[in-house]
């Protein structure tokens, strides 16, 4: 190399500073200088924002997501914890009822840990962590408006400074191209990624959508008094698919000493925005404890709803002659039903695939975007067939009933939750998968089919397993 040349290091744009986008961007910055275009102002704590209007919803993150956020990012949920969060084992800190009606009992032995704070909490923790890095530039109220380059390969993107709409995108005005290696689409639900590869000539996308017409109405209350120096329990009561319409909810304890109360129903049995009603659906669930537990409380704010909540899937990983320099990531490629807590788990395990594959390859290989594209679909491809499993079952859910295969896996699966519901070792393994750190296949281990076919075998829970002590502190 001549004396005095330095190497240009690769550029990548990632389109949307959400969770996905912030951890797409750690993936890359070992790899390129990153920059984070974002339609919104993003604010300067944990507060709520326009681009993510699911954030006052129940979130958490699965014990594989923790696994994934802390490998990106070594001590980010240290730092969630310190801030207020929490990391909930399961079953221990939880109380939880199957779709099935099953009652799982509390095991301790299991490994599994959920991260459990509010979104706006983890969202500003991820926030500084990643912006902080002088490898990654954010552009803040700018708008991705197109791809730039051709079929075979993607040169960078269109973007304006201003919040442009489709209506003005013919005034180009403030209009400018930021070329880069690699075109990081994270722009959640409504991703434009199909049109914008058609644009270029490209294929059409296959989809799929699958909608158990899931109503979603949340409300935030001040703790019980006597439960805010414990570590009360989440308490998750799950509809179930064979007594349409499904209804469930859960408690959310989260930081500053606050519960997020999410109640969910299918068609026929939604939730509504009535403050006079939320209260007696909880309580007119098949079990009542979530109602019972919240009807003498405070709330904090009105109520929040929402039905954009089907499971709709793009098959980017099966485009033959995928262009080069363009990725598409977390909910543009997948979004699942928010009852099933996936979309932050699958987000940061994309994330990363993308930098493993990448460390394997670095930027700039010719065919290297199709190989990121698959590797991320395998994580998603996971939520995607535990979700649907359940939400396929639903009256109304898709053209296309499950077949025979599928209804035997269903039931199959009902199986072992059953196990898992009184049996440690079974719970290890279902939790394995539906933690995300195991494929599905592990639920055909000696783990699971010893205790499902000879035992030992305890009795199933007539009822929730709250104990005295945390009844006391929460119902007076």
């Amino acid at each position: 190399m001549a004396e005095g040349i330095v190497p240009r290091r690769p550029t990548a744009v990632v389109i949307g500073a959400s969770a996905t986008g912030l951890l797409a961007a750690a993936a890359l910055a070992d790899f390129a200088d990153v920059t984070v275009v974002e339609r919104d102002r993003l604010p300067d704590g944990p507060e709520p924002r326009r681009g993510v209007p699911q954030a006052r919803h129940a979130h958490l993150v699965w014990s594989g997501g923790v696994k994934a956020l802390d490998d990106l990012l070594p001590g980010l949920t240290g730092e969630v914890v310190a801030h207020g969060g929490r990391l909930a084992h399961i079953m221990g800190d939880m109380v939880s009822r199957a779709p099935n009606e099953v009652w799982f009992r509390r095991f301790t032995s299991t490994h599994h840990r959920n991260l459990v704070c509010s979104r706006d909490l983890l969202d500003s923790v991820l926030r500084g962590r990643v912006l902080a890095d002088e490898r990654i530039t954010l552009r803040q109220e700018t708008t991705a408006l197109r791809l730039e380059g051709d079929a075979t390969a993607v040169t960078g993107v269109r973007i304006r400074a201003g919040a442009a709409t489709d209506a003005d995108a013919g005034d180009d005005a403030g209009e400018r191209t930021l070329r880069a290696d690699l075109v990081v689409d994270a722009s959640g639900r409504g991703s434009r990624a199909p049109r914008w590869l058609t644009e270029l000539g490209g294929p059409s996308i296959t989809e799929r959508e699958v909608n158990a017409g899931v109503a979603y109405a949340t409300r935030l209350y001040r703790a019980p008094e006597a439960a805010r120096n414990i570590d009360f329990p989440l308490v998750n009561v799950q509809a179930n698919p064979a007594k349409a319409p499904g209804r469930g909810g859960i408690v959310l304890p989260i930081e500053g000493n606050r519960w997020i109360v999410t109640l969910a129903g299918t068609r026929g049995g939604e939730p509504s925005d009535d403050p006079g009603a939320f209260v007696d659906f909880a309580l007119n669930l098949d079990d009542p404890v979530i109602g019972e537990l919240v009807k003498g409380l405070e709330p904090l704010g009105e109520i929040v709803t929402t039905r954009a909540t089907a499971n709709r899937r793009r098959y980017y990983e099966r485009v033959k002659h995928w262009p080069d320099g363009f990725l598409v990531l977390g909910d543009a490629v997948a979004g699942y039903n928010p009852v099933y807590g996936h979309g932050l788990t699958v987000a940061a395990q994309c994330a990363l695939a993308v930098r493993d594959t990448l460390g394997a390859t670095g930027l700039g290989q010719p065919g290297l975007a199709r190989r990121l594209q698959r590797a991320a679909a395998r994580p998603v491809a996971a939520a995607w067939d535990l979700a649907v499993g359940q939400d396929a079952l639903y009256p109304g859910a898709t053209d296309t009933r499950p077949n025979g295969v599928e209804r035997l896996l269903a039931r199959f699966v009902d199986k072992a939750v059953e196990t898992g519901a009184r049996n440690p070792r079974a719970l290890a393994a279902l939790l394995d998968v539906m933690s995300l750190e195991r494929p599905a296949t592990r639920l055909f281990s000696p783990d699971m089919l010893i205790p499902m076919l000879i035992g030992p075998r305890r009795p199933h829970l007539q009822g929730s397993p709250l104990t005295d002590a945390e009844r006391k502190t929460a119902v007076p």
